[in-house]
């Protein structure tokens, strides 16, 4: 049943959306989508590259366009960045057009697996632990009031949490 359905994964940075996301597309033999990555594509420009040009402000209306276009079809796994859920109109969007599944993670977790990321233009700064709780406080309540699903994904291999969600997605129905 699960492949008959939009799939949108949301959750922090750092909670294996993107892989998760492929693992599960291929599971299920649906079109797997990273709106970061096509928001990258289509500017022919990197996310940290936006930030600086166009500030936070300018990649999140970027981000509304993408979300907004990616969610209308059928039949696809849709990886999500960390901040989309920001946006009151991408919340909407997603909850109306797909199951969404909550990828949690510790911010122990997210700092493991970011510290040394450089394209991630939010943790960029002297104290990026400290940045990763107070975007964790502020956007987990948003991913909790949008989830149909939430897995935690800390020590979890990505084909496992995919197995895991397409059984939770099976019992939806």
């Amino acid at each position: 049943m699960a492949e008959k359905r939009n799939i949108f994964l949301i959750g922090p940075m750092g909670a294996g959306k993107s892989t998760i996301g492929r693992q599960l597309a291929q599971m299920l033999g649906m079109e797997f989508m990273d709106s970061d990555s096509v928001i990258e594509e289509r500017a022919g420009a990197d996310i940290d590259w936006i930030f600086d040009v166009e500030g936070e402000v300018g990649f999140r209306k970027r981000e509304e366009r993408i979300i907004n276009e990616l969610t209308q079809g059928q039949g696809v796994v849709l990886s999500t960045g960390g901040g989309s859920i920001l946006s009151k109109e991408n919340r909407n969007v997603l909850s109306a057009r797909g199951i969404v599944i909550y990828l949690e993670t510790t911010v122990d977790k997210q700092f493991e697996r970011t510290q040394r990321d450089k394209k991630r233009p939010l943790l960029q700064n002297d104290d990026p632990r400290k940045t990763l709780e107070e975007l964790a406080k502020i956007r987990n309540p948003l991913y909790e009031e949008i989830a149909d699903i939430t897995l935690q994904t800390d020590d979890q291999a990505a084909k496992l949490v995919a197995t895991n969600i397409i059984e939770m997605i099976d019992n939806l129905q």
